[in-house]
């Protein structure tokens, strides 16, 4: 039943895509500059998870790439690349500049320096998750090379830009903004529709059940693709020539422990503390987490980047927040 796993999976990048034309045209424009040898305009996609910011930063990249046959480009994911050091060592890694790189002994001036001297053709830099950057001074050292590009993501414009520092805020306020909105149930349905005509054999889904699922999915592509995907599987090893209303039944709680199991092994270490902390001891008051956090870690950051890194875990769907200021009290989701 399954003839093209690939275009199943979330990293999946497609020839074509559905119901995102605005954002498209919007970036496309900001990166139209590339083609006459200059450098494009900084771009930050802003938007809820699963609303198609990554798919459309790497699609609009490689058309970009059709276009201008001699340019440099690198997906760099800020939530497992969070130091300083492995930001730039992503980004050398794009050059074949970290040949003779040593981790832990190769200062970061020598990374950035390296960077800093580039004079190829044009470098395109994705940044995924921005907001995940312990250092968001690295942004302003990559703002200042002179053909580098960057696309920055984020979930959160105003939580992202809280926690610039002047010199970073000053320098990227006046970059180009792209926002995303939640997919509607018909633009999840012609999603999934183009993926399973890719890689399923005719017949094997049905409009009705791709609206099932669009339906349990909330407008999250993410969980659709997922939902999709486990249902596709299971229907084929159970030696199905097509996908059943219970198959999708039991995908959907499959599906979203996925999602979940994944980005919670992408946490940083702190993030995973406090994941963990909330996942022993229960719901707890953002002071008594603090307590706690501090407690289990060498280097407890400041209560403001805590409350950063829980906004983020809410963000994710993985805690829930409940009150305000001292009577806020963060839990566990499900």
């Amino acid at each position: 039943m399954i003839r093209d796993a690939r275009v199943l999976q979330p990293e999946f990048v497609p020839r074509e895509v559905q119901h995102r034309d605005a954002e498209v045209n919007q970036l496309t424009h900001a990166l139209d500059p590339i083609v006459d040898g200059e450098r494009g305009d900084t771009t930050f996609l802003f938007g809820p998870s699963g609303v198609g910011k990554t798919c459309i930063a790497q699609y609009t990249v490689e058309q970009l790439r059709e276009a201008v046959v001699d340019i440099e480009h690198q997906y760099v994911n800020c939530w497992q690349n969070y130091s300083r050091f492995r930001a730039l060592y992503r980004i050398l890694e794009g050059l074949d500049g970290t040949v003779d790189v040593h981790r832990g002994s190769t200062p970061h001036d020598e990374l950035l320096r390296r960077v800093r001297e580039y004079d190829g053709p044009p470098y395109v830099v994705v940044l995924d998750e921005v907001d995940q950057l312990q250092d968001s001074a690295v942004l302003y050292d990559l703002y200042r090379v002179p053909k580098l590009s960057m696309i920055l993501i984020a979930n959160r414009e105003e939580e992202l830009f809280v926690d610039l520092d002047d010199r970073v805020a000053s320098r990227l306020q006046s970059a180009r903004r792209i926002r995303f909105d939640h997919y509607t149930e018909a633009e999840l349905v012609a999603i999934m529709r183009d993926r399973v005509d890719w890689g399923l054999e005719p017949g094997a889904v049905s409009d009705a059940l791709l609206r099932r699922i669009a339906d349990a999915a909330a407008g999250d592509a993410r969980v659709a693709l997922g939902i999709l995907r486990n249902a596709a599987r299971d229907a084929a090893r159970a030696g199905h020539d097509s996908v059943d209303p219970s198959t999708v039944t039991g995908a959907i709680p499959d599906a979203r422990r996925e999602i979940r199991q994944t980005t919670v092994e992408n946490l940083t270490p702190h993030q995973r503390v406090l994941y963990d902390l909330l996942d022993e001891h229960g719901r707890q008051h953002a002071g008594e987490l603090y307590e706690r956090y501090r407690e289990a870690v060498d280097d407890p950051r400041t209560k403001r980047t805590v409350r950063n890194y829980l906004s983020k875990l809410v963000q994710y769907d993985l805690v829930v927040a409940e009150g305000e200021n001292r009577a806020r009290t963060y839990r566990l989701t499900g």
